[in-house]
């Protein structure tokens, strides 16, 4: 496959996958329709989430992606000070959201948007407690992956600065952090990217490490079965995008993505985004493409993307 085909595929992935989510968010999964009915408009019967938001409109997640795209693309690095500014931007001016409408913004994400405005250091604005893993830097991550040409070592260290900014834990940076690799080798066409990934991880942090312990203890804990699940905490997030990307289209992806229920729009952004790399653009069904919102704000950043490559 085209590398640049796969590298569109996976930032209008993302985009569809957050765009499909949107109008079924909050809903429990018994309450989601049918899988053949799940599209950017829902049946007529369905009570759809934010009122008003038209069909193909992509929320805060993947306004938050192209911010982060445009910085790295600006700064040439990242940049955690000019990257937390488009996040205000984005907050009190609509900067990268379609029609300029900021909705669906995390508690996590505002309460350190309000910090950053006090003057806090970006990298200290992120709550770094224990309820402090929701899935807001997760799936906004992507881009740093695709962009970046440094090292695993040094992806690894800009995905837990990206993650910082908003959510300081160290869970949920690691978990940026697995899905930056993740990316990495699919688009290196590893036999198996995510064990290559987590193998890549493994080595950099060895046992009795705080890295390694929260990977193997609460992330994926070794022999342990969980549910996947469709809520706001990072690792229900990427133990669905892990599973689900086994799916042989980026269709059924997010469809099912979409059926967990709960945090629909950022479920489907964070493995749509995955399923967007394996299965490229043109694998994106055509009405989904046509009918997405926005070009005009994420057509060039990922132009300029696609530049690099």
């Amino acid at each position: 496959m085209d590398i640049k085909d796969r590298i569109r595929g996976g930032m209008i992935g993302l985009l569809v996958g957050d765009a499909l989510g949107v109008p079924y968010e909050f809903h429990a999964r018994e309450s989601i329709p049918a899988m053949d009915e799940i599209e950017f408009e829902p049946p007529a019967a369905f009570r759809r989430a934010h009122a008003g938001t038209p069909a193909g409109t992509y929320s805060d997640d993947g306004a938050q992606a192209l911010i982060l795209l445009d910085s790295l693309l600006e700064r040439g690095r990242f940049d955690a000070a000019h990257f937390a500014g488009g996040l205000c931007d984005w907050y009190d001016r609509g900067s990268m959201a379609v029609d300029g409408r900021v909705f669906d913004v995390g508690i996590q994400t505002a309460d350190a948007i309000r910090l950053l405005r006090r003057g806090v250091e970006p990298l200290l604005a992120g709550g770094a407690d224990e309820y402090s893993n929701g899935n807001g830097a997760l799936m906004r991550v992507l881009p740093l992956a695709l962009w970046h040409r440094g090292t695993d070592v040094e992806l690894v260290a800009d995905a837990f600065d990206q993650s910082a900014v908003t959510h300081g834990h160290r869970r949920s940076q690691i978990c940026c952090a697995l899905y930056c690799l993740w990316a990495r080798r699919i688009v290196e066409n590893a036999e198996n990217p995510w064990a290559a990934a987590v193998e890549t991880f493994g080595a950099m942090f060895p046992e009795e490490t705080i890295e390694r312990t929260e990977l193997d203890t609460r992330i994926f804990p070794k022999n342990a079965d969980y549910e996947i699940r469709g809520g706001g905490y990072v690792v229900d997030s990427l133990r669905a995008a892990r599973v689900l990307a086994a799916e042989d289209s980026y269709e059924m992806t997010v469809k099912r993505a979409v059926a967990l229920g709960d945090d629909t729009d950022t479920t489907a952004c964070i493995a749509g985004g995955i399923a967007g790399l394996i299965h490229g653009h043109e694998a994106i069904p055509a009405r989904w493409r046509a009918a997405l919102r926005g070009r005009e704000l994420y057509e060039p950043p990922i132009e300029k993307l696609l530049a690099l490559y």
